[in-house]
């Protein structure tokens, strides 16, 4: 027996609304991943050396579209510009339609619709997308505008919380303390004898510079340059590794980054990495 109506509307109905789920979570995770690697590389650190889980992607677009009234208006602005792009990109490969002239204002916004559909550029465009079926090149555009504004969004949110965390007094990471042996790690000060450091066993690759402007500031001190305090904070832990950076001054610049120390305590070694990149610390 063939099935009825009502039983293939919902099956038809079932089907869409899969489909606009795996849809939306393409879209999401793409918002997600973007957000957190606009964000870890702020700190130089590259998020495929970070290993999250899956679903942590689909929850992120929360902060990036509803973190804040300001966060939300923006994206809804972003939604509206999104919307025009696409209605005017549609516009643009739809091939000429000849209008009749009825009145002299019409006929001056015809002509000059005209000129805009026939520029030479545009027409490259419309021939280009002739070669394919009239529903890919909708659905192309409408995809491709979409991914546009979502790696916008995601990429200035990203950087404006990173900036946000790397600066003390704006900061939400939480303030971190890390003990290790002393024959495990070159960068720290003993707990018997803070004033007396001693690195003769150890070896350093690289930046000298950096290490030395890090060197002596391990330790957290709010009172000495009140202006310039010292707050170390806790960027991430992930797969054996503890990425420390120093907060950044209340009136640090955007193009100003933190040194991050990348920590490896895996085997029960201690192996300290500096990322940063020049002129990072006045």
């Amino acid at each position: 027996m063939s099935p009825t109506p009502d039983h293939s509307s919902n099956t038809n109905f079932l089907g869409s609304f899969a489909s606009l789920l795996g849809v939306l979570a393409i879209f999401l995770y793409f918002i997600g991943w973007i957000y957190r690697w606009a964000y870890f590389s702020f700190f130089e650190i590259e998020i495929t050396a970070l290993n999250f889980p899956f679903e942590s992607f689909l929850l992120v677009p929360i902060q990036v579209i509803l973190g804040n009234i300001w966060i939300f208006l923006r994206a809804l602005v972003a939604l509206i510009i999104t919307v025009i792009l696409i209605q005017f990109s549609l516009w643009i490969i739809c091939l000429p339609k000849p209008v009749s002239r009825s009145g002299t204002s019409k006929s001056l916004i015809t002509t000059f619709t005209q000129k805009v559909h026939n520029f030479w550029l545009f027409q490259r465009l419309r021939s280009f997308a002739q070669f394919l079926p009239l529903p890919l090149r909708h659905e192309i555009i409408v995809v491709a505008w979409i991914l546009a504004a979502l790696f916008w969004l995601g990429c200035w949110q990203g950087a404006a919380d990173a900036f946000r965390d790397a600066v003390n007094t704006t900061s939400i990471r939480p303030v971190v303390t890390l003990v290790s042996p002393q024959d495990k790690s070159p960068l720290g000060l003993n707990l018997e004898d803070l004033t007396n450091p001693d690195l003769k066993n150890s070896r350093i690759i690289g930046d000298v510079e950096q290490f030395q402007r890090i060197y002596g500031r391990e330790t957290n001190d709010l009172t000495t340059n009140p202006k310039q305090p010292i707050v170390w904070r806790l960027l991430i832990e992930n797969n054996n590794w503890v990425y420390l950076f120093p907060a950044m001054p209340a009136d640090a610049k955007r193009d100003q980054r933190p040194p991050v120390l990348a920590i490896n305590t895996g085997d029960g070694q201690v192996q300290v990495l500096i990322i940063s990149r020049p002129k990072m610390l006045p």
